[in-house]
């Protein structure tokens, strides 16, 4: 007697069986590149809001943001010892 028996299928099956396992992994595939496109826009979205924020703020400048210290209550002299 032989250990490792052979069995016979049918081809029918096999082609059942196929056609599930392509669907599952280009479904896989699919929402893997939904993910990528998702997460595309986002830092899209992130980058250029930040940039309309920084022209805006630029724009709106006050004459007291050009120098260095302005608003400080202390010199510049705090605690350097004098």
């Amino acid at each position: 007697m032989c250990r490792f028996v052979r069995k016979t299928t049918n081809i029918a099956e096999l082609d059942s069986i196929l056609p599930t396992v392509k669907q599952s992994s280009s479904g896989a595939l699919r929402a893997i590149g939904w993910t990528s496109v998702a997460v595309g826009v986002t830092a899209l979205g992130l980058y250029i809001g930040r940039e309309l924020r920084v022209r805006y703020k630029f724009k709106r400048r006050t004459p007291s943001d050009f120098f260095s210290h302005a608003g400080e209550e202390l010199g510049p002299e705090y605690g350097v010892g004098i």
